[in-house]
């Protein structure tokens, strides 16, 4: 759970959002003198009230009362006017502050490691980029402001009441203490109940998202009523997390409604007694401590409440933060951008681990000559992704070097590095858009032409002009128009027309029928012609075609060489392999 400094205002949190609306200062101070000027209207009216009955209405000067009818009506005007443009640009500030730190924060995420992801809930990132930053909003639309405006009402009631009369002060006075208290239980309690609340609308949030992304998992296994039931038990946390800051309001606010009720009471009671006994209180005093006693009170509960947005909006800028301020992103000191790469790549006695004294990857080296096809072998945990992985700079590597044409990936701009880098992944990932988009990936240096010709080429063209609306067919969420295997041809046009000089595929014809194959296995000519590739190989047609054969086992290299090479060694781990896995397939 996010924790922030138990101060009422925690100003270093504030003083980072203050970076974010410097671009807009000057709103800022227009806000600011709204503020005061809307305190200074709205004390003035009840004092033209007293006046107006003291010196107007009980002498019966009926022009003189017209005069101060008018000036109420005019402060009244001034002070709807400065509560309109108090309210309008305080929720126009407080949406350009987030529209800029709702950017700032994608853009962080989108520059996270791998390993970030690994970590950390996709819900959970949803919910800071969505939610938590519309709650940073309400600290300037109706935290911070309201409470400065609110602060400043009272500030002037109270020297009002001060100059006009210090017995009824003292009256209002009295009470005022337990107002205060209560006020300071009130947010010190809902400051913890809202910081429970945020979390369990993140919990929520994460819960739902992985259901809904997984749910073809939840339905084939049956588990409908499991993730019914625990997320109802989740929900029940966040309904009794809500509960918690209703319980506390509905204590709070009707001790606050009595507190006033028995101050209005003690000014009747007193200044009535006064009135009638002669004394030195008038009567359009007691009019306007009533007023007054009001305007005290009802600033100190709304800003019990101001407070509780303002703490809401703090905790939410604290988690968005701590994000912000998270050093994951990939390293890019890099300096080198070559127009074009011939290809040649060299593992270096490279480690790796995932996790801390887990070592994946032990010392591995290998060479990969410009303009070769290597196939990469190994059982399930051996480390082949891994290594594509770290060749794109997806995790950074423990030890030793990787270099592409003698120069180390570390040394290459990010971009520019994967540039010349193209990964078909065997889990083609799609989004809720246009085929064309989805290939394309919005690159405007790319025509429809361009994109046509090069389906055309792979072999792809005929099957996205089948389907309706050809290059602009919605494939939806994560491509489920379409099959496993079209999803891969669509994957393989995309890689292909980034022309790279580097190409790796991650068991990309492993979840295809062998129609499709026959194409991917066109498209693979087509896109390793003149290009370095690296194939985690699956299928013993792309393992024989390649150049070299690389096997893998537990984190190391065991075995290096060509298909023929490979099935003379006595007892070697590829024989072996190829035995159990690939002499059916060769049968067949």
């Amino acid at each position: 759970m996010a924790q922030i400094s138990g101060k009422i205002f925690d100003g270093k949190l504030f003083s980072k959002l203050m970076v974010y609306v410097k671009p807009f200062k000057i709103t800022y101070y227009f806000v600011l003198a709204t503020a005061i000027l809307l305190s200074l209207f709205s004390t003035l009216t009840p004092y033209l009230l007293k006046v107006t009955v003291d010196d107007y209405i009980r002498p019966k000067d009926y022009e003189g009362m017209l005069l101060f009818v008018g000036l109420m009506f005019g402060a009244l005007f001034l002070e709807v006017l400065f509560q309109f443009l108090f309210v309008f640009y305080a929720n126009w500030l407080g949406q350009r502050v987030i529209k800029n730190l709702r950017t700032d924060l994608f853009q962080k995420i989108i520059l996270f490691k791998m390993s970030y992801f690994d970590k950390t809930a996709v819900g959970r990132l949803v919910t800071r980029a969505v939610s938590d930053i519309e709650t940073i909003a309400s600290i300037f639309s109706q935290g911070l402001f309201m409470i400065i405006a609110d602060l400043l009402k009272m500030l002037l009631v109270i020297g009002v009441m001060l100059y006009v009369d210090w017995r009824l002060t003292l009256i209002v006075f009295s009470i005022l203490p337990i107002i205060l208290y209560a006020t300071r239980l009130f947010q010190k309690s809902m400051k913890k109940a809202f910081e429970e609340v945020r979390l369990q609308v993140a919990n929520l949030n994460s819960f739902v998202q992985e259901r809904i992304s997984g749910i073809k998992i939840v339905q084939i296994f049956h588990r409908e009523k499991i993730e019914y039931d625990r997320f109802v038990a989740i929900n029940e946390k966040h309904k009794k997390a809500w509960l918690k800051t209703v319980w506390f309001n509905s204590i709070f606010f009707p001790v606050a409604e009595i507190s006033s009720s028995v101050t209005i009471g003690l000014l009747v009671w007193y200044g009535g007694f006064n009135v009638i006994s002669g004394g030195g209180i008038s009567l359009g005093t007691i009019f306007l401590f009533i007023q007054m006693s009001q305007m005290l009170f009802r600033p100190l509960r709304q800003i019990a409440d101001k407070f509780n947005t303002l703490q809401m909006g703090m905790v939410a800028a604290d988690r968005i933060f701590k994000i912000l301020e998270t050093d994951s992103s990939i390293e890019n000191k890099g300096t080198h951008t070559p127009d074009s790469v011939k290809g040649a790549i060299t593992f270096d006695q490279v480690h790796f681990s995932y996790l801390p004294d887990e070592e994946v990857l032990h010392g591995i080296s290998l060479q990969i000559k410009a303009g070769e096809t290597v196939a990469i072998l190994g059982a399930t945990g051996a480390g082949k992704s891994t290594i594509i992985n770290l060749l794109s700079r997806f995790y950074e590597y423990d030890s030793g070097d990787i270099t592409i044409d003698g120069v180390s990936i570390r040394s290459l701009e990010l971009t520019s590095l994967r540039k010349h880098v193209a990964v078909v992944l065997q889990d083609v990932f799609l989004f809720a858009d246009s085929l064309y988009n989805n290939i394309t990936l919005f690159n405007p240096a790319l025509t429809r032409e361009e994109v046509m010709q090069a389906a055309k080429t792979i072999g792809v063209h005929e099957f996205i002009a089948s389907l309706p609306g050809g290059y602009d067919y919605n494939v939806k969420e994560r491509g489920v128009m379409l099959s496993s295997g079209q999803r891969q041809l669509i994957a393989f046009l995309r890689a292909y027309i980034a022309k790279p000089s580097i190409l790796v595929l991650d068991e990309a014809t492993s979840s295809v029928d062998s129609y499709t194959e026959e194409i991917i296995q066109k498209a693979i000519d087509k896109l390793t012609a003149g290009k370095t590739s690296i194939v985690i190989a699956h299928r013993l047609a792309t393992v024989k075609n390649a150049d070299r054969i690389v096997v893998m086992d537990q984190g190391t290299i065991v075995e290096q060489g060509t298909h023929e090479e490979l099935l003379k060694v006595s007892n070697g781990y590829y024989a072996k392999l190829y035995e159990v896995q690939f002499a059916e397939e060769l049968a067949s």
